[in-house]
Parts: C-alpha cells; structure tokens; sequence
C-alpha cells in the first residue's frame, strides 16, 4: 500500500513538473513562412512573410524585393529588417521571384507588363498587401516597400503605381520608374543610366496612375558612390524623379553626415531623402552589431557601412508609431521663425530631442542625424512645440 502510494505521488509530482514546464516553455518563434493562396497573382511570384510574436491589429507592414540572384530568405536573413520588425513591431512580406519569369531572378521592372497598375507582377505584390490588410489585420494606410537593384527598381514601380496603398518606400541602389520597358534598353539604363528632365521623369510616375490627385509616398535613395553595376547617376535621375512628382526643388533643404562615410541630403520637407555612401559598391548597406542602430548581416550584395533597414525605418515613421495618412505634398509653412544649428544646440534650445544617439525635431519627429555639434540642420517652427526640418 505504501509503495502504491508512493508511486502515485510520485507520478502526480511528475505531472505537476511537467505541467509547470509546459507553461514556462516560450512560444514557438515566428519564422519567415511561405503564404499560399494570397489572392491574384498574374505575375507569378511566390509570398513569404515574417510577423513576429504577438503582432497587434493595426501594425505596419514592410514589403521587401529582393535583388537578381537572391530569394526571399536571403534578403530576409541578411537585411536587417528583421531587427526591427521585432523591436517596433510591424509586419514583412517578401515576395519572391522565380527563375520561370526571369532566368536570373530578377524582378522584371523593365517590362511594361510588369510594372503597369493592375497588370503582372506589380499587381501580385499589390494582392499580397491586401491580403496581409485583410488577413492578418495589418494597417491599409502604414504600408512601406524596399527593394535592392532590380528590387530597388521594383520598388520604384509599386510607389508609382500604388501611390494611394504605400506611405513611403526606398530604392536601394535602383533605377528610376519606367526608365526602360523591355531588356533591350534596361541595361542602358542601369549603366551608363539615361538623362531625363525632372519633368519627363516626373510625367512616368503620374503616368502610372492617370487622374490620381492624392497624397505621394515619400521616398529615399541609397547608392554607393562606387557602384559599378547601377551606375550613381542613377541616384540623381531617381531624386530628379520624386522630388518632381512632390513639387519640391531639387536643391537639398538639409545635408548630414552619417555613419559608414554617409553623406545624407534632404529635399523639401523631409519627403525625399538622398544617402550617398563613399566608397561602397552594389548591395544593400548593413552594418553588423549590437547597437541600437546597426543590424544585418555582411554578404555578397549586403555591404558593412551602415545599418539602411534602421534609418529606413525611422524615415517611414516605425519607431514612433509612424504617419497615419501618407505625408501631402504641401510645402512647408514660411511663417515662424527658422533656426540653423548644430543638432546639440537644437537639443539644447529644446527644438528637438535626442534618442539613442539621434536627434529629432520636437513636433514633426524628423530625423535630423547624430547628436553632436558637427552636424547642422535647419529647423522651421510652425506651431507651438513644433518644429519641421528645412526653411
């Protein structure tokens, strides 16, 4: 009887322990996941996607486009986005090329089939946001995109085609929209690029959505000023393009000085972004480490200068919440006073603030760069504790 007794405790205590394990054992992780059944997909691309832990309704999402030779995982292991998505919370979907469509993987943004509203691959990605919209929950009106090269240039395409489904976007060592529409030019245009006027490049984008009167995505560029395969004037032909759709001047308003020899231009008021690396060739820049500020993971096309994923995201807003309408298209205001300093000053005055080694305007929360007394910006007051960057 004593033994049986025994044996029963202990196997209640075993049950006990186990059940308080189970408990204490954490979740499973999220992982990037392939997603089937999306909605339309006349351009044949396959949907990846990565929502970590406990994603609230209402969150962001991010959608990424790989480069040529490069898949879903890949951009997705080494980018750095991940990072991010897991510390602000928001959602990523990667869409992935396949060999069927393009014998090297590349997204076809020289192809007019490809990258007309409603039409192949442009209208697969736009499936996938919706889906991600309807499905998960995801905002309709916080939805990002970044690419790298013929994803940059893809990029490019879905800020010109969905105007009214992304809020911002980044081209990253790209082309601008509708540079080239079939193969034969595409490589003119990646190398030595092609020279339009601001407004022959501008007149592409309002093209892609005739009749379309809302606010624009605002957008960055990334180019190293040593790439060889996208030649560098292709940064200044996409930065004609935009700050043209935006009705801004093509004069920067603002120039800092950043990590990794990045040289960073701002155009109108902080809709358009130009960062210009020294020294790097062609890839997405990642800057490895443990800092608030860097991420990713160095690899062919995934360069070692600066973190592009963070200063991406805090341009698009994921850190502090984040825009709930696209930013419009009006100019700063010209009433208040205007103030040019250095970053410290600005803190220091109480113009901005800083946050982990970076100052923002109090108000408008626009990045302005380092916290230092080397970097200088401009900032303009338009209301009371509310300050814009560019006078």
């Amino acid at each position: 009887m004593t033994k049986r007794i025994l044996s029963l405790c202990a196997a209640g205590a075993a049950l006990v322990v186990a059940a308080v394990l189970a408990l204490a054992a954490p979740a499973q992780a999220a992982q990037l996941s392939p997603v089937s059944g999306f909605g339309s997909n006349p351009g044949n691309l396959a949907m990846y996607a990565y929502r970590p832990d406990g994603l609230p309704s209402g969150a962001p999402a991010v959608v990424l486009l790989h480069g040529c030779g490069q898949d879903a995982n890949g951009y997705f292991t080494n980018s750095g986005w991940r990072t991010f998505a897991d510390r602000w919370r928001f959602a990523l979907v990667i869409p992935q090329q396949n060999s069927g469509n393009n014998s090297t993987s590349c997204f076809n943004w020289f192809e007019t089939g490809d990258i007309s509203r409603g039409q192949g691959e442009a209208a697969s990605i736009r499936a996938m946001v919706a889906y991600a919209v309807s499905t998960w929950g995801t905002a309709a009106n916080r939805v990002y995109v970044s690419g790298l090269s013929a994803g940059g240039a893809m990029s490019a395409v879905m800020l010109a085609t969905y105007p009214d489904v992304f809020a911002a976007g980044s081209v990253v060592a790209g082309i601008p929209y509708r540079c080239a529409t079939s193969m034969v030019n595409a490589f003119s245009c990646m190398n030595p690029g092609v020279d339009k006027t601001p407004a022959q490049w501008g007149d592409l984008v309002r093209g892609a959505y005739s009749g379309y009167t809302g606010a624009r995505p605002k957008v960055a560029v990334w180019h190293g000023t040593s790439d060889f395969t996208v030649a560098t004037a292709n940064a200044n032909e996409s930065r004609d393009q935009w700050t043209n759709v935006l009705g801004i001047s093509a004069s920067p308003t603002g120039t800092s000085a950043l990590t990794g020899g990045t040289t960073l231009e701002r155009y109108g008021n902080d809709q358009v972004r130009v960062y210009r690396v020294s020294g790097m060739g062609h890839g997405t820049p990642v800057d490895p480490g443990s800092a608030a500020d860097q991420c990713g993971t160095a690899a062919a096309y995934f360069l070692d200068t600066i973190c592009s994923a963070y200063h991406d995201a805090t341009f698009f807003g994921l850190n502090t919440g984040g825009p709930t309408t696209p930013p419009t298209t009006t100019p700063p205001p010209t009433s208040g006073p205007c103030v040019t300093a250095t970053n410290y000053a600005h803190v220091s005055a109480g113009r901005a603030y800083q946050q982990l080694g970076y100052v923002y305007a109090r108000g408008s929360n626009q990045a302005m760069g380092l916290y230092n007394v080397f970097q200088t910006n401009a900032l303009r007051q338009t209301g009371q504790n509310y300050w814009v960057v560019g006078c």
